[in-house]
């Protein structure tokens, strides 16, 4: 056991701003494969399982989510440990599909079961989409809403420089050590010579919920009188 977290850079279980994005996808494996088992077979608590499996894993954690502990205990040890990303926007897809999973079990239990399988058939149709291409509808629906929510220009279009101990043009990179994206951002940026400043949202929390920061990496050129030009990622 011991090897083994030496060989990890992330903690699946303390580091949770974070993820091994292969994990999410081993999650939507096990959700289209059961939805798909309650569909084929007409017994719908199946995929009611599975959904409150998902409530569960939200609510407590990820060592109460038995897909996550399957694949942090069993499969991430023998296939080591893969790109990690911002574990926001699976926790919002995950979040999407424990409602809809939840709805049709209420669907089902008030007689309603066309409209329950329907929710069940879009749970399925998406994860297994997210599986077989790698697009994930519930974490492009996250990215979507956090742009809006987020410092962008016109919405949120000025900072405050000494936030960032910065009296100049710069840009800031809102990042996580651990997030595989946002080292190579930083790389491309240096490589341009940008006047870069980092800020690492798991130690400066504050600054992640004071300028709305939904998703890492987000990167941003301020002017020197701290206006937002220009979102670079």
């Amino acid at each position: 056991m011991q090897k083994l977290d030496a060989a990890r850079t992330a903690d699946p279980y303390r580091d949770i701003l974070v993820i091994d994005e292969r994990a999410p996808r081993f999650n939507q494996a096990i959700v289209a494969s059961l939805c798909a088992l309650a569909l084929v077979t007409g017994i719908w608590w199946v995929a009611s399982l599975m959904g409150l499996q998902l409530v569960i894993g939200l609510t407590f954690g990820r060592q109460y989510c038995l897909t996550c502990l399957f694949y942090f205990e069993v499969l991430q040890p023998r296939f080591g440990e893969g790109p990690i990303e911002d574990a926001r926007p699976p926790r919002f897809a995950n979040i999407l599909g424990a409602t809809f999973l939840m709805s049709a079990s209420v669907l089902h239990l008030l007689g309603a079961h066309t409209a329950g399988w329907i929710l069940i058939g879009m749970v399925a149709a998406l994860a297994t989409l997210a599986v077989v291409t790698g697009f994930c509808m519930g974490c492009a629906m996250y990215r979507v809403l956090s742009r809006f929510r987020g410092i962008r220009p016109g919405h949120h279009d000025r900072v405050d420089l000494s936030d960032f101990g910065a009296g100049s043009q710069v840009v800031i990179q809102f990042t996580h050590p651990l997030c595989s994206d946002c080292r190579e951002l930083e790389q491309t940026l240096r490589a341009k010579e940008e006047d870069l400043v980092l800020v690492d949202v798991s130690q400066r929390r504050d600054l992640a919920h004071k300028y709305h920061v939904d998703v890492v990496p987000l990167a941003l050129r301020v002017s020197n009188d701290g206006r937002v030009l220009e979102r670079l990622a």
